[in-house]
């Protein structure tokens, strides 16, 4: 039976992720500020070498008219009927240091506006998200969902 510790060694190494890195700090699941969204930080689908967040849970995920919550306010009206649930709130982040990531842009569904942004893992294992326009910047903390 010497198969069988070349099957076990095998299926570990299939079961590693791609180059058995350690996640950056910034990936999971994180609740916005007021924790009415959940937000997944993962490596993009499109560039494994930038980050991006993507909505995937709201407190009140249903509009006024128990329909889901869609993306009325923004500035595409082709893009207004997509739902919340699912919409890339952050993408495009470049790595600046562990746990800090730069260069990307923040989508407000609430405004429909779209600012440059960074994120940073505190020391206390929050995330800072920072938006901008032109010098004016304005930070949320975020903490890690459970």
């Amino acid at each position: 039976m010497k198969t069988a510790p070349l099957a076990l060694a095998a299926a570990l190494t299939l079961a590693l992720p791609a180059g058995a890195s350690a996640a950056d700090p910034a990936e999971g699941h994180w609740l916005t500020q007021g924790g009415s969204a959940r937000v997944r930080v993962a490596p993009c689908a499109n560039d494994k070498a930038k980050m991006c967040g993507t909505i995937v849970w709201l407190r009140n995920p249903n509009g006024p008219d128990g329909r889901p919550q869609t993306d009325v306010n923004n500035p595409d009206p082709a893009l207004r009927d997509r739902p919340v649930v699912g919409l890339m709130l952050i993408r495009d982040f470049k790595p600046a240091g562990p746990g800090k990531w730069a260069g990307g842009k923040i989508y407000d569904p609430e405004s429909g506006r779209t600012y440059a942004s960074k994120i940073a893992v505190n020391g206390d294992g929050t995330l800072k998200v920072e938006g901008c326009i032109a010098v004016v910047c304005q930070a949320q903390t975020w903490r890690r969902a459970s």
